[in-house]
């Protein structure tokens, strides 16, 4: 009468294997390391790493069970495959990509979005990149960054960033200052795919300011908020209205280097439920090509590029 729960325990534990491909060359992968994590109530757990074979295959014995991931490390890269209660453990197939510290002509910034938001003393920037790879390569730059920004004036505390990788989750990353004077980078590879990058940081203020901007990153699509009592005004900017809700003004980026102005004060209203400390919230919704669903704290803004702008909000249902 034991043998049967004996027989469930195994399969609850079994081991976990698959292989390894190599998107960039089309073939198995050998030598990836490839490491299996299990959730805990302290966090991830590591429970074994193995290399792979001479055909890309790979086996962990050390029983798993629960929620957890798989990470292939290959070429100075990770790569992340969620194992959730009941899915298969066995001849999982992995993907990996060779990477390149050069950015290929595939690899664009298609969106880049900034909300400003001064209040008192202080100048709130929360900033999201939207990458778009569309290569078999991962763009890989540890010496330089893949996302460079400037700054104009020493940051009040640390730059925060969440970084995304294509069907990941956002995780946190250093904004480490370069050689030139206003210059950060952010070291994140940029895989096939869509990645994002939010940024928030926090500037000294006086109202009204002189703001000069320098957009390192050339995206294909810039835009700036700004609250509702908040003014901005200088060349270089395209004005696409208020939304119609709160009042926020929103202005296309039309140069890389803009000398602005700045005055009021002012600030977005968050998402009902959502803490003011839960950092940024920049997300793009696919629409048709280049026009584009913005959530700024659960303010959503559309833009699209028929008969002018046309803005408004959106309740965020998630």
């Amino acid at each position: 009468m034991r043998v049967l729960p004996a027989l469930l325990a195994c399969a609850a534990y079994a081991a976990v294997d698959g292989s390894v491909r190599n998107e960039t060359t089309g073939k198995p992968q050998a030598g990836a390391t490839v490491t299996i994590y299990q959730f805990s109530a302290a966090g991830p757990e590591p429970l074994e790493s193995v290399k792979t074979d001479a055909q890309g295959n790979w086996k962990i014995d050390k029983p798993f069970s629960g929620r957890g991931f798989i990470q292939t490390a290959f070429d100075g890269v990770t790569y992340n495959h969620s194992l959730r209660p009941g899915a298969p453990t066995t001849n999982i197939a992995l993907v990996v990509y060779a990477s390149s510290p050069a950015r290929g002509k595939d690899v664009v910034s298609t969106n880049h979005m900034m909300l400003l938001e001064p209040r008192g003393d202080k100048l709130s920037v929360r900033e999201s990149y939207f990458f778009e790879n569309t290569s078999n390569k991962t763009w890989n730059d540890p010496a330089n960054g893949t996302l460079r920004f400037h700054v104009h004036a020493e940051p009040l505390g640390p730059v925060e960033v969440n970084a995304t990788a294509p069907q990941g989750i956002p995780i946190r990353r250093a904004a480490e200052k370069s050689a030139r004077p206003g210059e950060m980078k952010v070291d994140f590879p940029i895989k096939p795919g869509e990645t994002r990058i939010d940024l928030s940081y926090t500037l000294p203020y006086q109202n009204p300011s002189k703001l000069p901007l320098k957009f390192l990153t050339h995206a294909q699509q810039a835009m700036i908020a700004v609250p509702n009592g908040v003014e901005l005004k200088g060349d270089g900017l395209k004005t696409e209205g208020r939304e119609p809700t709160t009042q926020a003004s929103i202005f296309r980026v039309e140069k890389d280097t803009l000398n602005l102005e700045i005055s009021g004060a002012g600030e977005m209203p968050s998402a009902q439920g959502e803490g003011a400390s839960e950092g940024p919230k920049v997300e793009q919704i696919r629409a048709r090509p280049y026009d584009k669903l913005y959530q700024i704290l659960g303010i959503s803004f559309a833009i699209l590029g028929i008969g002018g702008a046309l803005l408004y909000r959106r309740e965020d249902t998630k």
